[in-house]
């Protein structure tokens, strides 16, 4: 069987890394990267890390307007399909490369898998949020990583093909976490003791368009009074210099890192603070409190166990969080037994 797995995000970089090792052991995977993320940073180095194989096409679509970002993917994606005419298109998560390929599977009469399929925050200003929807109503295979999940396709009239396979990132976790510790140099490089510091992302739309929403974000890290280390995306740098917001200097700056190293920062931080839906797993996954910058979550488990909570951009909120919030009690089981990748695949094999 070919298979065309399409990816273009870090996010999907981590989720295809498990899901395509096991792929390759028993099908052809034809593996496109839409070059949606383009920084060596955000991309090259996590096919590095993670052992994926090159991709097969690299489209370099590059940063730009959804709408001409989305189309040139459409354009080239379509020559792709016709010219592999592939078995099954898999796509993952909710960027505009998971849009792109599912309109193009669905539009070439091609079965659809899509993987992390049931998310909802409920709010259709994310442009992240139309395409699950559009994705998941045009997938033939939904692999849902939580009950939630489920439920949420079953509240839209989606029950076929329908199935609650675990999260392919807690496989990922699992996986490089012990790589992680011992390969990890980045406390070290910063200066940084385990439990010493909080660590932030922010790239959320949302969040960087709006300069309201970002400099709540920038007053609060820069009212903080423990380090703070902060990955910034190349979105949220421009974003910032535009608005004309500065970072404190308890604030460390520093460029997007790698995959192992974003694990050793997550896994050794006493908080983190973040919009982004896979870091606020990947604290969850390590046990480490998260409060999320966003007014609400697709991870709605995270938050029902205690381990996450939201807080929006009000900067008063923020720095309160940041002081006084301390989980208690146990994390539950929500993302599976990272096994999922495993499951999925097997699902693809009989096509049900």
């Amino acid at each position: 069987m070919k298979v065309l797995s399409v990816v273009g995000a870090r996010p999907q970089f981590i989720k295809l890394a498990p899901v395509s090792r096991y792929l390759r052991t028993r099908h052809q995977e034809v593996l496109v990267h839409t070059g949606q993320h383009y920084d060596n940073n955000l991309s090259d180095i996590f096919f590095q890390q993670l052992h994926i194989p090159a991709p097969d096409y690299h489209l370099g679509v590059g940063s730009g307007p959804q709408g001409r970002q989305t189309g040139e993917m459409l354009i080239a994606l379509e020559e792709i399909v016709a010219w592999e005419r592939p078995d099954w298109v898999i796509v993952y998560g909710d960027t505009n490369s998971t849009l792109a390929g599912a309109l193009v599977a669905s539009k070439s009469h091609i079965p659809l898998l899509h993987i992390e399929a049931g998310l909802r925050s409920f709010n259709r200003r994310m442009p992240e949020e139309i395409n699950r929807i559009v994705t998941d109503h045009l997938s033939t295979l939904l692999c849902c990583p939580t009950a939630t999940a489920v439920a949420n396709l079953a509240r839209e009239g989606i029950v076929e093909g329908v199935h609650h396979t675990g999260d392919v990132m807690y496989d990922a976790v699992l996986h490089n976490a012990d790589l992680a510790r011992r390969e990890s140099a980045i406390l070290a490089e910063l200066g940084c003791q385990p439990g010493g510091y909080v660590l932030v992302t922010v790239h959320r739309a949302e969040n960087t368009d709006d300069p309201a929403r970002l400099g709540g974000i920038v007053v609060a890290l820069n009212a903080l009074t423990e380090p703070v280390v902060l990955p910034l995306h190349p979105r949220t740098r421009k974003a910032a210099a535009q608005a004309g917001l500065a970072f404190g200097p308890g604030v460390r700056v520093i460029a997007p890192v790698s995959y192992l190293d974003m694990l050793a920062l997550e896994m050794h931080a006493r908080l983190i603070l973040t919009d982004s839906g896979g870091v606020q797993k990947e604290a969850y996954f390590l046990g480490v409190p998260c409060v999320t910058l966003r007014d609400e979550t697709e991870w709605v488990e995270t938050v029902a166990a205690g381990w996450n909570v939201l807080v929006g951009t009000d900067a008063a909120r923020i720095v309160e969080a940041a002081r006084t919030f301390c989980p208690q009690g146990e994390r539950p089981a929500y993302f599976g037994n990272g096994n999922a990748h495993r499951v999925i695949v097997e699902l693809l094999d009989k096509g049900v």
